[in-house]
Protein backbone atom coordinates (compact mmCIF):
# COMPACT_ATOMS: atom_id res chain seq x y z
CA UNK A 1 0.00 0.00 0.00
CA UNK A 2 0.86 3.47 -0.75
CA UNK A 3 1.11 6.46 1.63
CA UNK A 4 1.97 9.87 0.10
CA UNK A 5 3.67 12.78 2.66
CA UNK A 6 4.41 10.12 5.40
CA UNK A 7 0.61 9.87 5.37
CA UNK A 8 0.25 13.37 7.21
CA UNK A 9 -2.73 14.51 4.40
CA UNK A 10 -5.87 13.70 6.05
CA UNK A 11 -9.44 13.71 3.85
CA UNK A 12 -13.15 13.01 5.22
CA UNK A 13 -14.52 10.23 3.45
CA UNK A 14 -18.49 8.75 2.91
CA UNK A 15 -20.10 5.55 1.56
CA UNK A 16 -21.57 6.58 -2.29
CA UNK A 17 -24.57 4.95 -0.58
CA UNK A 18 -24.96 7.55 2.19
CA UNK A 19 -24.48 10.32 -0.66
CA UNK A 20 -27.23 9.05 -2.38
CA UNK A 21 -29.09 9.18 0.68
CA UNK A 22 -27.96 12.60 1.70
CA UNK A 23 -28.98 14.11 -1.85
CA UNK A 24 -32.70 12.26 -1.58
CA UNK A 25 -33.07 14.81 0.86
CA UNK A 26 -31.76 17.81 -0.37
CA UNK A 27 -33.64 16.99 -3.38
CA UNK A 28 -36.91 16.44 -1.32
CA UNK A 29 -36.31 19.30 1.39
CA UNK A 30 -33.80 21.40 0.38
CA UNK A 31 -33.87 25.10 -0.36
CA UNK A 32 -33.99 25.61 -3.49
CA UNK A 33 -30.48 27.47 -5.08
CA UNK A 34 -29.03 26.57 -1.87
CA UNK A 35 -25.74 24.52 -1.37
CA UNK A 36 -25.23 21.89 0.97
CA UNK A 37 -21.75 19.76 1.40
CA UNK A 38 -22.21 16.04 2.76
CA UNK A 39 -19.67 14.89 4.87
CA UNK A 40 -19.17 12.15 7.35
CA UNK A 41 -17.45 14.37 10.29
CA UNK A 42 -14.78 11.27 10.11
CA UNK A 43 -11.70 13.53 9.03
CA UNK A 44 -9.02 11.60 9.44
CA UNK A 45 -5.23 10.89 8.46
CA UNK A 46 -4.22 9.21 5.45
CA UNK A 47 -2.04 6.95 7.42
CA UNK A 48 -4.58 6.17 10.00
CA UNK A 49 -7.16 5.19 6.77
CA UNK A 50 -4.26 3.02 5.80
CA UNK A 51 -3.27 1.09 8.89
CA UNK A 52 -7.23 0.81 9.40
CA UNK A 53 -7.44 -1.03 6.09
CA UNK A 54 -4.13 -3.10 7.07
CA UNK A 55 -5.82 -3.75 10.38
CA UNK A 56 -9.22 -5.33 8.56
CA UNK A 57 -7.04 -7.49 5.86
CA UNK A 58 -5.30 -8.75 9.08
CA UNK A 59 -8.59 -10.29 10.26
CA UNK A 60 -8.74 -12.20 7.19
CA UNK A 61 -5.34 -13.00 6.18
CA UNK A 62 -3.53 -12.81 9.46
CA UNK A 63 0.05 -14.21 7.65
CA UNK A 64 1.86 -11.54 6.93
CA UNK A 65 1.07 -8.00 9.26
CA UNK A 66 -0.39 -5.69 6.55
CA UNK A 67 1.16 -2.84 8.14
CA UNK A 68 4.30 -4.36 6.53
CA UNK A 69 3.10 -3.50 2.80
CA UNK A 70 3.03 0.56 3.50
CA UNK A 71 5.04 2.48 1.53
CA UNK A 72 5.10 6.28 1.48
CA UNK A 73 6.09 8.13 -1.74
CA UNK A 74 6.63 11.37 -2.02
CA UNK A 75 3.41 13.74 -3.03
CA UNK A 76 2.75 15.33 -6.30
CA UNK A 77 3.52 18.97 -6.79
CA UNK A 78 0.63 21.00 -5.42
CA UNK A 79 -0.77 18.12 -3.64
CA UNK A 80 -2.72 19.26 -1.10
CA UNK A 81 -2.39 18.64 2.71
CA UNK A 82 -6.31 18.32 3.55
CA UNK A 83 -9.71 17.46 2.27
CA UNK A 84 -12.40 18.26 4.72
CA UNK A 85 -16.07 19.37 4.39
CA UNK A 86 -17.80 21.15 6.60
CA UNK A 87 -21.63 19.48 6.71
CA UNK A 88 -23.03 21.74 9.49
CA UNK A 89 -25.13 23.44 7.23
CA UNK A 90 -27.05 20.16 5.88
CA UNK A 91 -27.08 18.79 9.58
CA UNK A 92 -28.31 22.16 11.17
CA UNK A 93 -31.14 22.61 8.19
CA UNK A 94 -32.21 19.04 6.86
CA UNK A 95 -31.29 16.97 10.60
CA UNK A 96 -28.98 14.84 8.06
CA UNK A 97 -26.40 12.58 9.72
CA UNK A 98 -24.28 9.71 8.14
CA UNK A 99 -25.56 6.62 9.09
CA UNK A 100 -22.08 4.79 9.08
CA UNK A 101 -19.10 5.81 10.77
CA UNK A 102 -15.75 5.79 9.10
CA UNK A 103 -15.10 2.02 11.20
CA UNK A 104 -18.10 0.80 9.74
CA UNK A 105 -18.38 2.23 6.20
CA UNK A 106 -14.54 1.15 5.09
CA UNK A 107 -14.79 -2.44 6.68
CA UNK A 108 -18.30 -2.74 4.66
CA UNK A 109 -16.33 -1.67 1.71
CA UNK A 110 -13.70 -4.03 2.23
CA UNK A 111 -15.78 -6.73 2.98
CA UNK A 112 -17.50 -5.80 -0.41
CA UNK A 113 -14.51 -5.73 -2.82
CA UNK A 114 -13.31 -9.25 -1.15
CA UNK A 115 -17.22 -10.54 -1.76
CA UNK A 116 -16.60 -9.67 -5.43
CA UNK A 117 -12.95 -11.08 -6.03
CA UNK A 118 -14.05 -11.32 -9.77
CA UNK A 119 -15.56 -7.93 -10.49
CA UNK A 120 -12.01 -6.47 -8.70
CA UNK A 121 -9.85 -8.68 -11.21
CA UNK A 122 -11.39 -7.42 -14.05
CA UNK A 123 -10.68 -4.06 -13.26
CA UNK A 124 -7.25 -4.75 -12.56
CA UNK A 125 -6.91 -7.00 -15.50
CA UNK A 126 -9.18 -3.80 -17.58
CA UNK A 127 -10.98 -7.05 -19.02
CA UNK A 128 -14.27 -4.99 -17.97
CA UNK A 129 -13.53 -2.71 -21.07
CA UNK A 130 -14.60 -6.03 -23.37
CA UNK A 131 -17.63 -6.40 -21.41
CA UNK A 132 -18.28 -2.11 -21.64
CA UNK A 133 -17.42 -2.06 -25.35
CA UNK A 134 -19.83 -5.15 -25.76
CA UNK A 135 -23.11 -3.70 -23.64
CA UNK A 136 -22.64 -0.05 -24.76
CA UNK A 137 -21.45 -0.61 -28.44
CA UNK A 138 -17.77 1.76 -27.37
Amino acid sequence: MRCSWLGRTSATGCLSRIIGEAIRLVLAKGGVGETYNIGGRNEKQNIEIVRTICSIFDEYDPVVPHHKLITFVQDRPGHDRRYAIDASKIERELSWQPLETFESGIRKTIEWYLANAEWTRGVVTGSYRRWMALQYSL
